[in-house]
């Protein structure tokens, strides 16, 4: 095989996922009735922006070679807490601060710093007392959704501040700012996944932690970190799930997990970590997006999603299998 092909074999292997996405796409335009439209492609990426933010945080801490299957709760407390706070009925207390515009970065502030201590308390377990990832984020999620469940007492905040809700209204370039925030998310992290030390080093952690070790590399702390940032994440994932919502209610988000394993898998990264990107999980994330929408529009029963997205994430570690098998012989 010359190089230049080898080359084109390697980057369409690094970029199935939006093949994929972009196959999807001309399908429905295709076959489905009013799918063509910038409206509906505008409502995929907005309707993705939630899902899409958890799943950063979650492909981090899978690419370091490990699990966190809190997120999703944590976005839940992260969203009732500010909720509480910052709604004006059911539960919400309606703080007022002067001037209003401080009530978003102090209610975004909250909200990173609910999920941030939940990252690192299991980040600690999980490195420092050498316990399982699966069995620590698991009891994460159960105790943290009990947690949304006592505080809350089942009931629902409502009515957001209109300074918070704002960014939950105003568009730009036809897309609303939560999506945008979503996109800048996915920018950034990539960017320090791709070029900053950080990301190399998780990655060669989910690759092999005993040769990083070794190498030199701080292990322990890089570990904790990720932790600590899949936890922020999903409380900013909370932060826009009460803005989107204009509230908070004590099952708010519920699926977002399964969703978000989904996503990171369709998108390329590898469950035995050290390989994936960020912008294969966004792909990811815009294809579950766009087939719910084609879901909606076809007017098919809410089931047929949760069909179709095992399908789908059995078919990508499938692909993922024999895209490992590809990468062998080639090298």
């Amino acid at each position: 095989m010359n190089p230049r092909t080898r080359h084109a074999l390697e980057f369409v292997l690094d970029n199935l996922v939006w093949f994929m996405l972009l196959f999807v796409l001309v399908v429905f335009s295709i076959f489905i009735p009013n799918y063509f439209q910038l409206g509906i492609f505008a409502n995929i990426i907005e309707a993705s922006s939630v899902l899409g933010v958890m799943s950063i945080g979650l492909a981090l801490v899978i690419i370091a070679g490990h699990m966190d299957l809190s997120v999703e709760s944590v976005a839940a407390l992260s969203a009732m807490a500010v909720g509480i706070l910052f709604c004006s009925s059911g539960i919400g207390m309606g703080v007022q601060l002067h001037p209003e515009w401080l009530m978003v970065p102090v209610s975004l502030l909250l909200a990173l710093a609910v999920g941030g201590l939940i990252g690192a308390f299991n980040g600690y377990l999980v490195v420092k007392v050498k316990m399982s990832a699966f069995i620590i984020t698991l009891a994460s999620y159960i105790w943290v959704r009990g947690l949304v469940l006592v505080i809350s007492g089942g009931r629902s905040a409502q009515d957001l501040a209109p300074a918070i809700r704002w960014f939950g209204i105003q568009r730009l370039i036809g897309l609303p700012l939560t999506a945008w925030i979503a996109i800048a998310c996915f920018v950034v992290f990539s960017l320090i996944m791709a070029k900053t030390p950080f990301g190399r080093h998780l990655v060669m952690i989910g690759g092999n932690e005993t040769a990083t070790f070794r190498a030199g590399i701080r292990v322990n702390r890089n570990l904790i970190i990720a932790f600590v940032l899949a936890g922020a994440i999903a409380g900013l994932a909370g932060w826009l799930l009460a803005i989107r919502t204009s509230g908070a209610s004590a099952n708010l988000g519920t699926g977002f997990l399964f969703n978000a394993f989904a996503a990171v898998v369709i998108g390329g990264v590898s469950l035995k970590g050290g390989v994936g990107t960020l912008p294969g999980v966004y792909a990811g994330v815009l294809l579950l997006s766009a087939i719910n929408t084609a879901i909606n529009l076809m007017g098919l029963p809410a089931n047929f999603t949760l069909v179709i997205h095992g399908l789908l994430v059995l078919a990508a570690v499938l692909l993922d299998a024999f895209k490992q098998t590809i990468r062998q012989r080639l090298a």
